[in-house]
């Protein structure tokens, strides 16, 4: 068997469904044994960037490696971003290089590097093949690293003239599975012990914990024990957000209003806690509050996170064991504290919502795309200053319906993960929104959007600046300065695509052409003006000034 075509029959043992890519001469021979399989879907796009997302929001979504294909030399620089994003953001995902002979040279050094020592300090495992009879060896191991606690990235560099080899006598592996061990029965015990001697406990839920048993058994978990409960941005919709018990989520580190409950609280019991993600709060030796860390892994220890208890193994099993421990002496809580919280943070957060000025406030934008999308509507976020106006102020109903990275946190990749959500849920709503800074940085991928005939509506909003770090700027007592920018006439650049194109100039037009965009087919792009200038009064100064008075 032809070496490329072994490498196409080890990723269909793997049940791979698409490879992402932008091809180069040296993946010519890969290619066509993709054109040959018939069960794997090459999705071409328009830059190796919104090949790398795409996988990566593949993996996030299914749980199963995503793979994307690049050249030698500068497409494989370009996978570097989608990488490091599937890398910090726990996303399994398998990174396919080409390279030139390295058994004969025909051009010299020519856009030749070192990719796989470039690839070493990004993925958890990366590997040159050197002889066709390994790729079905190579392959699987590259998929069990990358699908194994904690997911991330790996990278295999396939040679042009391995790829043309014969290879005899080919055997694929099987794909075996394996069980996480669960934590024992001293150390539920030493949870109980803690939860006995507490009257505040909390729950965080924290991105680790995005995995589907997970989010029934912390369901289950919340209303057998009735424990008040709040998440970090990517721990959003793991419990569906309208709970009576859920408290909002942690989109800043400290002094957030969320942030008098865990102030209050004497004990928080953190699952899936990464501390890739920005810290939901700061531990303090001073404080008498204990902390319970239970995730797949051990707690890493920092100045900020050095919890008293580790719960290691199957987060669902250890949850569903936490449930049966605690349920008799669960109605000793006080959770009435708590309550009055969740009013407090709920008036304080929907102060704007209904704020029909324009240019339009993020809290307004929030509450429209609320109303207007179904319960399991998705909305892809990029990254910029609306990602912490839509962690705090937006009621994700389900698991995985507010996709963002507070991990990596690039720019660039809400385009092309909305068109991988897409396409694998067509019967979804699906709203991709962007800043403008950000859209700019993938925006070709439109036409991959429109060549795979999506219904899809994209959100601009316009403020002709980066808006975040002009926010920071303004916190640290700087002028305005580098930062601003003009824009071309998206409107117009989506009809250059054969795409609709809306450009609102009212809160109440906004709200009519988001509703017309989602019940129509096509792809709909729609630029929108917003107003950030009350970012500083109230992310710095009004919330500060409330921890302040608490404290």
């Amino acid at each position: 068997m032809k070496a490329s075509d072994l490498f196409i029959k080890a990723l269909e043992n793997e049940g791979v469904e698409y490879v992402f890519g932008l091809p180069g001469e040296e993946n010519i021979d890969f290619l066509e044994s993709i054109r040959k399989s018939g069960t794997i879907k090459f999705v071409l796009t328009r830059h190796e960037q919104g090949a790398g997302f795409m996988a990566a929001t593949y993996g996030r979504m299914t749980g199963k490696p995503g793979v994307c294909l690049a050249t030698l030399g500068p497409g494989a620089t370009n996978l570097v971003t989608p990488t490091a994003y599937a890398q910090l953001g726990a996303m399994p995902l398998v990174v396919i290089t080409g390279q030139k002979p390295i058994k004969t040279s025909k051009q010299g050094k020519f856009q030749i590097l070192d990719i796989v020592e470039m690839m070493q300090p990004l993925t958890k495992y990366t590997k040159q093949i050197t002889h066709s009879s390994n790729i079905p060896a190579v392959i699987r191991e590259a998929f069990r690293l990358s699908q194994q606690e904690r997911p991330g990235a790996v990278h295999i560099e396939f040679p042009e003239d391995i790829a043309k080899e014969e290879v005899e006598q080919p055997r694929l592996f099987d794909v075996v599975d394996y069980k996480i061990p669960i934590a024992g029965d001293e150390t539920i015990n030493q949870a109980l012990e803690l939860f006995k001697e507490a009257q505040k406990p909390i729950l965080l839920i924290g991105a680790g914990a995005n995995r589907k048993r997970a989010s029934e058994a912390l369901t289950t978990f919340v209303d057998t024990i009735g424990i008040p409960f709040f998440n970090t941005q990517m721990g959003k919709g793991i419990i569906d957000e309208r709970h009576p018990l859920f408290l909002g989520t942690a989109a800043l580190s400290d002094d957030d209003f969320l942030h008098e409950a865990v102030d209050g609280a004497d004990l928080i019991l953190n699952v899936g806690h990464d501390t890739i993600e920005k810290p939901p709060f700061f531990m303090h030796p001073s404080q008498n509050r204990k902390v319970i860390h239970l995730n797949f892994f051990p707690a890493e220890i920092d100045q900020v996170y050095f919890p008293q208890l580790n719960i290691i193994g199957d987060i669902a099993s250890n949850i569903t064991q936490l449930t049966i421990a605690l349920k008799p002496i669960a109605m000793s809580w006080d959770t009435e504290f708590f309550q009055g919280i969740k009013e407090n943070i709920a008036g304080h957060l929907s102060k704007y919502e209904q704020d029909d000025r324009f240019p339009v406030l993020p809290q307004r934008v929030v509450k429209i795309v609320r109303d207007t999308l179904p319960d399991d509507g998705i909305i892809t976020l990029d990254n910029g200053m609306y990602k912490i106006w839509f962690s705090r102020n937006y009621p994700a109903y389900v698991q995985n319906s507010l996709i963002l990275d507070n991990a990596l946190a690039t720019m660039g990749a809400g385009l092309p993960s909305a068109i991988m959500v897409k396409e694998l849920y067509p019967d979804k709503k699906v709203i991709s929104i962007n800043g403008d800074g950000g859209f700019m940085m993938n925006s070709q991928e439109l036409e991959t959007a429109k060549r795979l005939n999506l219904d899809l509506v994209v959100l601009i909003l316009t403020d002709n600046a980066y808006g975040m770090i002009q926010w920071k700027q303004k916190d640290d007592g700087f002028a305005k300065f580098g930062l601003s920018y003009t824009n071309a006439d998206f409107v117009k650049y989506a009809e250059s695509f054969g795409l609709n194109g809306y450009r609102p100039t009212s809160v109440e037009e906004f709200k009519e052409q988001l509703g017309t965009a989602l019940t129509s087919s096509g792809i709909h792009l729609i630029d929108l003006a917003v107003d950030y200038s009350l970012n500083h009064e109230i992310l710095n100064v009004l919330i500060k000034e409330y921890s302040k008075n608490i404290k």
